[in-house]
């Protein structure tokens, strides 16, 4: 059985993007694939049901958390928990002892792992108090956000006792101060807010800033990327496109002759904050070509172009 695709790979995304960026992904690939654009290819179809089943499962916030704890958890166990989803409930079940051993990083209760004794007069050796394992989050906010800071609320979640004293998951809700000014990427530390550990310490949990660049945006690391669609003839023969920046200021963008789909132009400080900004070009899309656009390729395919 193939194992099921990286939903991020799928969309094309990294898994640092904002939940807005990839709906936009989602979009331009639902409309690249999609069966009215191509009709009978089998091809074309398979990759939209490709798209729509990647977006089913990071489309959404809730269903994004749930997601990347879940493959967070996957990612401890070498594979995935033995008795199910770590969020539906983790107390009782086959392996359970051995499940907690490995996400909190010791062994059954009264083990050697916790008890730490020794036989045969062996020197006992000093105990560490075990710590329930960090949660990785994601907090989305717009560059006009991220410019001005503030306080911001995130919700996800974490393994907490329930009534019974059993480890399940819970929903939490949690508020941050963003200084003005943070950068997409930054990595927050929120001490005691990860898992519980059943006989010691919770977790933490590292939330991620992820600055939402808007559409035709994204990040490279901490450069903006803007997509810049250019005519075919203007890569070919070069020309000017309008292009508008985001501060809002617009401008005409030379482009050379001869440039290719992905070549990048650097504008030094007209990114976040006065940051670099680079320019990808990308081909402009016509849902449909007029007659005298159908006739000018016709001629360019007669000539061998």
């Amino acid at each position: 059985m193939m194992a099921e695709k990286d939903p991020y790979s799928v969309l094309g995304v990294s898994k640092g993007a904002s939940d807005g960026e990839i709906k936009r992904a989602f979009r331009k690939k639902a409309r690249q694939f999609h069966p009215d654009r191509n009709p009978e290819d089998n091809l074309a179809e398979a990759k939209f049901k490709e798209v729509q089943s990647a977006y089913d499962k990071i489309g959404d916030a809730e269903s994004r958390r749930e997601f990347d704890q879940k493959q967070q958890m996957a990612n401890m166990f070498g594979g995935g928990a033995r008795g199910g989803s770590p969020f539906g409930g983790m107390g009782g079940g086959q392996g359970f002892e051995d499940v907690i051993g490995q996400m909190f990083g010791g062994g059954r209760r009264g083990g050697p792992q916790f008890g730490g004794m020794g036989g045969g007069g062996q020197r006992r050796r000093p105990q560490t108090r075990p710590k329930g394992s960090d949660i990785t989050v994601g907090l989305d906010v717009s560059m006009a956000e991220a410019e001005q800071g503030g306080a911001f609320s995130f919700t996800f979640k974490r393994l907490k006792p329930n009534s019974l004293g059993s480890l399940e998951g819970q929903s939490v809700t949690l508020k941050t101060k963003l200084e003005a000014g943070v950068k997409h990427g930054t990595v927050k530390r929120l001490k005691g807010q990860g898992h519980d550990h059943p006989e010691g310490d919770p977790g933490d949990v590292l939330l991620t800033v992820r600055i939402d660049a808007g559409e035709n945006r994204s990040w490279d690391g901490d450069v903006l990327i803007q997509q810049i669609h250019v005519p075919y003839s203007s890569m070919m023969l070069g020309g000017k496109v309008k292009v508008t920046l985001p501060s809002g200021k617009e401008g005409l963008l030379k482009i050379a002759p001869n440039s290719q789909i992905g070549d990048r132009r650097r504008m030094s400080k007209a990114g976040y904050l006065g940051g670099d900004l680079d320019l990808e070009f990308s081909l402009i899309e016509l849902d449909e070509l007029d007659q005298k656009q159908k006739d000018a390729l016709e001629q360019l395919k007669m000539s061998g172009l």
